[in-house]
C-alpha cells in the first residue's frame, strides 16, 4: 500500500503512525487562542505575555482534603548548601495529591479540570461511582467534566466481564472489548495495551506509581512486546527507547496542556511569582565564583565553554560503567 505521507518510503506502519499524529498535533496547535497584549496595550510588561486560553479550566480553589501545604526551600538542601541555582520566594502554595498508582478499580466520572501550579499538566478531579471518594489524576488531553475513567491494573472485574456478555449475547467480543477499555484516561497493565498505542504516566515497577511522561503535552508509544522476557519495549518523548516490565501500568492518551510551550510570561515579575529568581550569567560574575568570570571585558576569552563547576559544554559526560541496562535506543540516535 502507497504511503499517505510524502517521503515515507521505507517506513514502518508505527512510524508513519507517529508522523501522520504529529501533523495532526501541528495543527490542532495552530487553531488554539492565545492571550496577548501585544496590540493595543501600553504597559511593557505585557507586549510579550502570551499564554494559551483554557475555557474548560475550574476557576476556583482546590479540594483542600486532597492538598498538603508546600514548604519551600529556595533551593537549598538540608545543610543550607544551594542545590539549585535560580530559586526562591513566589506565591504560597498547596501541593496536589495527585494518584499515579490507579489502583482503584470501577468507575470514576470527572467532575473537573483544574489547574495545578506546581506542574505543567491539567490535573482532574475524579469521583467513584460506588464509593463517592474523590481524587486527583493526570488529565489527558481531551478529557472534559462528564467522562468516565477506569483502571484496569488488577485485571478485568466480574461485574465489567458480566456487563459485556449481556451486550453481545453471551460473549465477549475482542474488538468490542478493546473499544470499550481504549479510552482515553483509562488505566491498564501494558500487557493489555495493543502495540503502537499512545500512553503516559508509565510505572517503572509492577505495582508501583506512574513515574514517565508526565510532563505538559508529552506521550510516549508502545513499540513491542516480548513475552519471554516479560518486557516491553517504550519509546519516550525524549526519543529515547527503554524495556519497561508487562506488568507495569500506563495511561492512555497524551498528556493535557499541550499547547504550554507557547507561554511566554512577557516580564521577569511574572518568573518571581512562580518562584523563579534571576539567572546571572558567568561572565558577569568573579573569577573566583565561575570559570567564565574575570576581568576580560564582556567576554570569556579564551575559556572553553563550561559551567560554574567545570563541567564543560557538548561533551557527554556520564560514565560508561554507569549505562543503563534497559535501555534500547539512546535518545541521541
Amino acid at each position: 500500500m502507497q504511503s499517505t505521507i510524502s517521503g515515507s518510503e521505507g517506513f514502518t506502519d508505527l512510524e508513519q503512525k507517529e508522523e501522520a499524529f504529529k501533523r495532526q498535533r501541528k495543527l490542532a496547535m495552530s487553531n488554539v487562542e492565545i492571550k496577548s497584549y501585544a496590540n493595543g496595550h501600553l504597559q511593557p510588561g505585557s507586549t510579550h505575555f502570551k499564554k494559551p486560553v483554557h475555557e474548560h479550566l475550574h476557576k476556583g480553589g482546590p479540594v483542600k482534603q486532597l492538598t498538603v501545604p508546600k514548604k519551600k526551600t529556595a533551593g537549598r538542601n538540608n545543610t543550607g548548601k544551594i542545590t539549585i541555582r535560580g530559586r526562591g520566594g513566589g506565591h504560597k502554595q498547596r501541593v496536589r495529591l495527585v494518584d499515579t498508582h490507579r489502583l482503584v478499580p470501577g468507575k470514576q466520572t470527572v467532575l473537573r479540570i483544574e489547574y495545578d501550579p506546581n506542574r505543567s499538566g491539567h490535573i482532574a478531579l475524579i469521583k467513584h461511582s460506588e464509593t463517592g471518594d474523590l481524587s486527583y489524576i493526570l488529565a489527558a488531553s481531551g478529557l472534559r467534566e462528564g467522562d468516565v475513567v477506569e483502571s484496569f491494573r488488577s485485571g478485568l472485574p466480574q461485574d465489567f466481564i458480566q456487563e459485556m456478555k449481556e451486550t453481545n449475547n453471551g460473549e465477549i467480543d475482542d474488538a468490542l472489548l478493546t473499544s470499550r477499555i481504549m479510552q482515553r484516561g483509562n488505566c491498564l497493565p501494558l500487557h493489555m495495551i495493543p502495540v503502537g498505542s499512545i500512553i503516559h504516566n508509565i510505572g517503572l515497577h509492577a505495582g508501583g506509581r506512574g513515574q514517565l511522561v508526565r510532563a505538559a503535552g508529552t506521550f510516549g508509544r508502545l513499540l513491542s512486546k516480548h513475552a519471554d522476557k516479560n518486557k516491553a519495549i517504550v519509546k519516550l518523548s525524549s526519543g529515547e527507547q527503554r524495556y519497561v516490565n508487562l506488568d507495569c501500568h500506563a495511561s492512555l492518551g497524551v498528556v493535557s496542556n499541550k499547547e504550554y510551550k507557547s507561554i511566554s510570561w512577557g516580564k521577569a515579575g511574572r518568573s518571581r511569582h512562580r518562584g523563579r529568581r534571576p539567572m546571572v550569567r558567568g561572565v558577569a560574575m568573579n573569577a573566583f565564583d565561575h570559570p567564565h568570570g574575570g576581568g576580560r571585558g564582556k567576554s570569556k576569552s579564551n575559556k572553553v565553554s563550561q559551567s560554574m563547576w567545570g563541567i564543560k559544554k557538548f561533551a557527554k559526560t556520564r560514565k560508561h560503567k554507569h549505562v543503563n541496562k534497559m535501555k534500547v535506543k539512546d535518545r541521541r540516535e
